[in-house]
């Protein structure tokens, strides 16, 4: 009768304990999949800008150079 019980509490802790244990592979691979789309997030938006920038350099030169020609 004691043996069964305490079977039985060992087997139970044992559940609680597995339920509780802490399995991080799940979240450390999903945190490595945050972290690339917030660097390509980040990268689209330095393109962006960068191609905003070449824009306005090009279209003041091109209006200076047509300013002087004509």
């Amino acid at each position: 009768m004691m043996l069964n019980l305490y079977v039985k509490a060992r087997t139970a802790w044992a559940g609680v304990r597995s339920r509780l244990a802490e399995d991080e592979r799940g979240v450390v691979s999903t945190e490595y999949g945050l972290l690339l789309v917030l660097i390509a997030l980040a990268i689209v938006a330095a393109a962006t800008a960068l191609g905003l920038a070449i824009t306005g350099v090009f279209d003041k030169g091109t209006n200076q150079i047509g300013s002087v020609g004509g």
